[in-house]
């Protein structure tokens, strides 16, 4: 029987976008120039609060959407949108650092309130379950505002040499190389082709007859794609068998957002939306999932910003309290609020100190972690039911279930990734 291959509808064209035009959220092509144009919802909202009244929630969240979807910059065949929450870093951060370097109390103030804030903002985002770029902009423009304001104010007292610099300069180079290859793919569970998920719901609903939620089996597959019903009835009664031994931990393997069934020690990250393998935690300071495929990268990554920046924080207080050794000039500088570039420098120091004694305690939580081969994940689920065992005032928590001994985690963990895995609903464990 031959197959009649259907004509497809020709789609009228659309015109070109210049730079300064996109289409909005409503489908309809729209200009840079007009974006404070036909905004309703922004108008009674300044209304409302001119007039001292109060602003409902509902239309504050549909100013911000429209604020985020007029947002734009020209670019070739149409203005791109840009991510609201990128801005505030590159204003606020500069501001609070020069305030912060007018007078030792405003100094102590403002460094104090900064992590405070930074923590009020990843409750927010975190309890919403949504993705944000601010705390990576932070991230990646308080490395460079802190590599300019060591050129500008450090470099020309004539205290730090061109190898020095040229030492520093690679390690930031290093950073950013090694933030990219974190940023890439942690390991995403792909999802399963139509015949895979047609197969998973025959199965669920045959193991739901019988009580349970999950197979913890595939049948095998041939060349061809297809699947011999002996293969089929063996596998869901294998399915069956182990999942009646185990029905908790068939619920669990189980993702019903993504529908396919997880490999040991994969999880759904609910803010990616997505299964990890070997899911560490969610990362806000690079904006994506910690997993098998990225974690080594993430780790070099912190070591490499560690080193770096206690190198930078060396050279500049070298330079601005001489004749003084590191740690005593970090808290005794006499004069060093008497000359605008020295405090500001100093400031810088100090901020510096307080992100790098934070990326200091995430580094060890991490080295711990790995010591054990155990995730972030599974730490935080034995803690909530009390399964692991807690070391040095819960520091350290060893779930028992995947510790080999120290040389062969850390070996383990140094070949992450390195071998090829099959199609996850074949991976299973």
């Amino acid at each position: 029987m031959k197959l009649v291959k259907k004509k497809k509808t020709e789609e009228p064209e659309l015109e070109p976008l210049c730079c300064c035009e996109y289409i909005d959220r409503n489908g309809e092509k729209n200009h840079m120039a007009a974006c404070l144009c036909d905004c309703q919802d922004l108008d009674e909202g300044c209304d409302r609060w001119i007039t001292c009244k109060s602003v409902q929630p509902e239309t504050c969240e549909k100013i911000m959407d429209t604020i985020s979807d007029r947002l734009r910059i020209p670019w070739l065949r149409g203005a791109k949108k840009v991510n609201i929450s990128i801005i505030p870093p590159l204003v606020l951060l500069p501001v609070f650092l020069h305030v912060a370097s007018w007078h030792f109390l405003l100094g102590v103030v403002v460094l104090t309130s900064l992590p405070v804030l930074a923590l009020w903002y990843y409750y927010l985002t975190h309890r919403r379950k949504e993705q944000t770029l601010f705390f990576l902009s932070l991230g990646l423009f308080s490395l460079g505002y802190m590599y300019c304001v060591f050129l500008r104010e450090v470099v020309p007292k004539g205290r730090v040499g061109p190898t020095q610099l040229a030492v520093l300069t690679f390690g930031l180079f290093l950073i950013l190389l090694a933030l990219y290859r974190a940023k890439k793919n942690p390991g995403y569970l792909s999802y399963p082709t139509s015949n895979d998920k047609s197969l998973n719901s025959s199965q669920i609903e045959c193991l739901n007859k019988k009580g349970q939620e999950k197979t913890t089996g595939f049948p095998g597959a041939d060349t061809s794609g297809s699947l011999s019903n002996r293969t089929l009835k063996d596998d869901l009664k294998s399915s069956s068998r182990m999942g009646a031994e185990s029905p908790t931990k068939a619920k669990e393997d189980w993702c019903a957002k993504c529908q396919l069934v997880r490999p040991a020690r994969a999880w759904h990250c609910r803010i990616c939306g997505i299964c990890v393998r070997r899911m560490d935690h969610h990362c806000v300071w690079i904006n994506s999932c910690v997993g098998e495929s990225n974690h080594q990268a993430f780790i070099l990554a912190l070591l490499i910003f560690l080193l770096t920046s206690v190198y930078g924080i060396t050279l500049t207080l070298d330079t601005i309290c001489r004749d003084r050794s590191v740690f005593t000039a970090l808290f005794y500088c006499p004069g060093v609020y008497t000359n605008y570039s020295s405090a500001l420098s100093f400031t810088c120091v100090w901020y510096s100190v307080i992100i790098t004694a934070g990326m200091a305690y995430i580094f060890l939580i991490q080295l711990i972690n790995i010591s054990y081969n155990v995730t972030e994940r599974e730490v935080q689920q034995a803690l909530r039911q009390k399964t692991g065992r807690r070391l040095l005032c819960g520091l350290i928590v060893d779930t028992g279930q995947y510790n080999r001994g120290f040389l062969r985690n850390w070996h383990q963990f140094s070949t992450l990734g390195t071998h090829p895995f099959p199609h996850p609903a074949e991976d299973i464990v």
